[in-house]
């Protein structure tokens, strides 16, 4: 999924109040299941509690100001597209184990192929991410265009044979390699996981890190890597975590990752996506990045 237009470019204050209102609101409505609208009444009384100016956000007639019809536009958006596009697509463990058999049937990989962390019964292929990497494999075969995987080591940006800038963290894929790539992107699958805890949190501000070393790249080297985050397993991101898929949508919007895939939309957008990725690594030559 790809930002809506409408919103991208806010300034950071935009999405300052965007987060201040939603952490006083709540992010999801409590007995319905589903993501919260926050009214101008619940903005207007959650600027008051906070001692903030309340006049900010409503006019003297009682109006949302133009900055809380803005805020109230965007609120709707994300309940919208959570609700209706994403909850949707995002599969529990048996329907993702269809789709990578059929796959792996129909590609024959050659690609690496992860087993998940579990043990006993529930050890098996780790189904999403062999989802993403059959795809990407399928995708740039053909062209005699080389991936990687699983980098074991940090993604680095050379400049005339020295360190522009060294990111941070490890991701979990990079085309065409981990130096100077085109694209990396981060796989965050949680079939078997029975609550929301601190290491699925967590996977949220990975990505926003990984997010803002990449917007300072790109503002002061003039150096653009596309960044994308999958996501998968609708009991964990669905029924335990829906204010985290609330800031998946905000970090989306605010620039700090190209495009989100949900579960299914994997199958839907990838092979686009990755198509554009050898468009990119033909036109500029892929030999004179990684040099």
């Amino acid at each position: 999924m790809k930002p809506n237009k409408q919103f991208i470019n806010k300034n950071k204050s935009f999405w300052a109040a965007v987060r201040t209102i939603s952490q006083s609101v709540g992010y999801t409505e409590r007995y319905e299941g589903k993501i919260k609208i926050p009214t101008i009444d619940e903005i207007v009384n959650s600027f008051r509690s906070l001692n903030l100016d309340d006049k900010k956000v409503i006019n003297a007639t009682g109006k949302p100001s133009d900055i809380a019809s803005e805020l109230i536009d965007y609120f709707k958006y994300r309940a919208d597209i959570l609700n209706n596009f994403v909850e949707p697509r995002l599969m529990d463990v048996n329907r993702a184990a269809k789709i990578f058999h059929k796959l792996h049937d129909k590609y024959n990989p050659q690609c690496q192929i992860p087993l998940n962390k579990q043990k006993g019964d529930k050890k098996a292929p780790a189904y999403f991410t062999g989802i993403i990497n059959m795809i990407v494999e399928k995708n740039i075969s053909r062209h005699d265009f080389s991936c990687d995987y699983d980098p074991r080591e940090l993604i680095r940006i050379t400049t005339n044979g020295f360190p522009t800038r060294t990111m941070a963290r490890r991701v979990d894929g990079a085309f065409p390699g981990p130096v100077n790539p085109i694209a990396v992107w981060e796989i965050k699958e949680y079939y078997h996981t029975t609550t929301f805890g601190s290491r699925v949190a967590d996977s949220i501000y990975e990505t926003l890190l990984d997010g803002m070393e990449l917007e300072e790249l790109h503002e002061h080297e003039n150096i653009k890597i596309l960044h994308y985050l999958m996501i998968d397993a609708h009991y964990t991101w669905w029924n335990c975590g829906r204010s985290y898929l609330c800031r998946i949508i905000d970090t989306l919007h605010m620039g700090y990752v190209d495009e989100v895939l949900f579960g299914y939309e994997v199958v839907e957008r990838l092979s686009a996506i990755v198509k554009s990725w050898v468009n990119i690594a033909r036109h500029f030559n892929y030999e004179a990045r990684v040099i």
